[in-house]
């Protein structure tokens, strides 16, 4: 049976790079995937090639930008369906590539709004419905530049290290629930962002999303029990990190 078989699922920037790989994914593996991002017309296409292929998918159209427009997508979701089994905290800007004493605030706001702000919007409308799943478990993409102080990493470093420890609180006042959360840095991947932030690197040196997808499959299984893990994709493809 596929391994995420009647689940339902949310994958935020789903309509590209690792997102649209996660729930490409997630759709061979049975789950009703939630497509949530900015371009209709581009989640449309992918919902057709999901259905296409056999899978279930529904486009959530959502500015995460806009505090508005993320609290009343997920208002949205809690009438068209009765439990969220799977939330996927993928979406991010990577902001600007310039020292901090020359950084944009706004920018820098506009990093956080998306990165940590619409999490926290989704986790606080969608917390109910998440709680009416048997096994609910959220995944949260971060990055090792969180913790590595690397220079012109800017608000998408910070706020990857404020997503980190927003996750760390949530599990502190889950208390006792079946719900668990990970947090995922996928490493060098070929993406669009990766190309905005590495421009200097051959994009064929480095892994492609398909590669990290599996992986999210096995953190949303009902089966899976870790939580509050950091977990770097590349460690668990070379074998050195076990589920």
């Amino acid at each position: 049976m596929a391994r995420l078989q009647g689940r339902t699922a949310l994958v935020t920037g789903a309509n590209r790079g690792i997102g649209l790989a996660i729930a490409k994914e997630f759709a061979r593996e049975g789950a009703l995937v939630l497509l949530a991002g900015r371009k209709k017309a581009a989640l449309e296409k992918v919902r057709q090639e999901i259905e296409a292929a056999g899978g279930k998918a529904q486009v959530v159209v959502v500015d995460l930008e806009k505090e508005k427009s993320t609290r009343d997508a997920a208002k949205a979701l809690k009438k068209k369906v009765k439990a969220l089994d799977v939330f996927i905290g993928n979406a991010a800007s990577l902001g600007a590539r310039v020292k901090l004493t020359k950084y944009p605030l706004k920018t820098w706001r506009q990093t956080f709004a998306v990165n940590v702000e619409a999490n926290l919007a989704l986790l606080q409308e969608l917390d109910g419905l998440l709680k009416k799943s048997a096994a609910p478990r959220i995944v949260m993409l971060s990055a090792r530049v969180a913790t590595q102080g690397k220079a012109t990493t800017g608000s998408y470093a910070v706020s990857k290290a404020a997503l980190e420890s927003l996750v760390r609180i949530y599990i502190a006042e889950l208390g006792e629930s079946p719900l668990r959360i990970n947090i995922v840095s996928p490493g060098p991947t070929r993406t669009e962002m990766r190309a905005r932030a590495a421009p200097e690197e051959d994009p064929m040196s480095i892994k492609a999303p398909d590669a990290v997808a599996p992986l999210f499959v096995a953190l949303s299984a009902p089966e899976c029990q870790l939580q509050g893990k950091w977990i770097d994709a590349d460690e668990w493809l070379s074998g050195k990190f076990k589920l």
